[in-house]
């Protein structure tokens, strides 16, 4: 059974009205944990260690460079941090790739989707190199029909061109589309496209409480999507 909580109960999707529905990856479908751990705390840590810093001072200046190039392609770039940091950090997912994993009843809301006779397909801003470390730990692929990330696309899905050319790319139609994300920004930029059915996936990690969002339907859990209506 799906443990599910609806944090703000707005339109549940009836997916007689949904042709396509595109699916956020970090965050959404996996456990965010694994990338709060390593940006905020790994790699920090080791890059303390390379320039002989203090573990606070190395991550304030890691985050300034994140923030730096925020809403970019170079921000999700893992060979461009690679370059930046002088660390390997695609070597490091492997490495600590036994972190990566489904956030709880995720697989089978995929396979619900499946059912269903839904195209499935996973929309990221992560990089490829990542999104392929990803998929040999999870085999997220097999249950979805195309996995896009954001250099195809040219964008970030929080910039407003981002949804334009990911839809010549997909052919969705966005009046008969379902979106779902973790990111308020990413959501804002979907909705501003015209996608009619957004969903906020508010539990993002394991490890960290939900934080719900109040302009749309806000869940914890996959539940309420397995049947168009809050669970009983």
């Amino acid at each position: 059974m799906l443990q599910s909580t609806v944090l703000n109960p707005q339109h549940f999707p009836d997916w007689s009205n949904i042709d396509h529905v595109l699916l956020d990856m970090d965050g959404t479908l996996l456990d965010r944990h694994f990338d709060n751990f390593f940006f905020e705390e790994e790699l920090p840590r080791r890059y303390a260690t390379l320039q002989a810093l203090p573990f606070a001072e190395a991550r304030v200046r890691l985050m300034t460079m994140y923030r730096s190039v925020e809403g970019e392609l170079a921000w999700t770039d893992l060979e461009y941090w690679t370059k930046r940091v002088g660390i390997d950090v695609v070597a490091m997912h492997k490495e600590l790739d036994h972190m990566i994993g489904f956030l709880p009843g995720a697989e089978e809301f995929l396979r619900h989707l499946r059912q269903l006779g839904k195209p499935v397909t996973i929309v990221t801003n992560a990089h490829s190199t990542g999104i392929s470390v990803k998929v040999a730990k999870t085999g997220l692929d097999r249950y979805v029909d195309r996995i896009v990330d954001a250099g195809e696309v040219g964008y970030l899905k929080m910039r407003p061109e981002y949804w334009p050319n990911c839809q010549r790319l997909l052919g969705f139609d966005p009046a008969r589309s379902l979106f779902m994300d973790d990111d308020e920004g990413c959501l804002m930029a979907a909705k501003a496209f015209g996608v009619a059915h957004l969903v906020h996936s508010a539990k993002s990690s394991s490890q960290l409480p939900p934080s719900p969002l109040s302009q749309f339907l806000s869940i914890a859990g996959f539940a309420p999507l397995l049947n168009g209506r809050p669970p009983a």
